[in-house]
């Protein structure tokens, strides 16, 4: 499996960080290794002093596609979760200011924190959800679907014409504003429409 991850998806985050909103996905990989399940602790790098959180509601793909149309595209994810994508924002500013790849910023092992998943038919309007993050009981971060740049099927539209989707892999659909810093001690909380999915440590 692989790690898909679309970058500035909400316009207030783009703008947080100083980047022009863009005019299609922006997406970069992690590996399999960066996979950080069952709520189990997140522990801070060497390597980095500024890792951020980014909380991005995540869709799990279910069968192989490739060039798949915009309007076929939601017959290939039937579950939602939640995930945070961990970022050495440091390493990461350093790197845009040289043009460089950002992989070691958003790449490294267990920088992508994944919820269980819940079948997409549980919801309403998958273009209505809510969602938040936690950081010792104080929310950090609030997003809502209705405010996506591209929809799930427009980012899988677009994947899809580079990159052949396989089972299982996992679609990191953009942080809505109030990514931030996390310090060892902090306990990491989300919901998905009132429904804790994740709640880890970090360390």
């Amino acid at each position: 499996m692989k790690i898909i991850a679309i970058g500035r998806n909400y316009a207030e985050h783009a703008k947080e960080l100083n980047n022009p909103v863009p005019d299609q996905p922006v997406i970069f990989l992690k590996p399999d290794t960066a996979l950080l399940k069952d709520n189990k602790p997140f522990y801070i790098p060497e390597f980095s002093s500024d890792i951020h959180y980014e909380l991005e509601l995540v869709l799990k793909i279910c069968k192989e596609g490739k060039h798949i149309s915009e309007k076929f595209a939601h017959k290939y994810y039937e579950e939602l979760g939640l995930g945070i994508d961990f970022t050495a924002r440091d390493i990461q500013t350093a790197h845009k200011t040289k043009g460089l790849p950002w992989e070691l910023a958003k790449a490294f092992d267990h920088s992508a924190a994944v919820s269980d998943f819940i079948p997409k038919t549980q919801f309403e309007d998958i273009y209505k959800l809510q969602f938040e993050l936690k950081v010792n009981n104080s929310i950090r971060q609030k997003g809502n679907t209705a405010n996506l740049l591209f929809s799930f099927e427009k980012i899988l539209a677009f994947v899809s014409q580079y990159i052949t989707l396989k089972k299982g892999d996992l679609i990191f659909t953009g942080t809505p504003a109030g990514v931030g810093k996390v310090n060892q001690g902090d306990k990491l909380e989300a919901w998905l429409e009132g429904q804790q999915l994740l709640d880890f440590d970090i360390k």
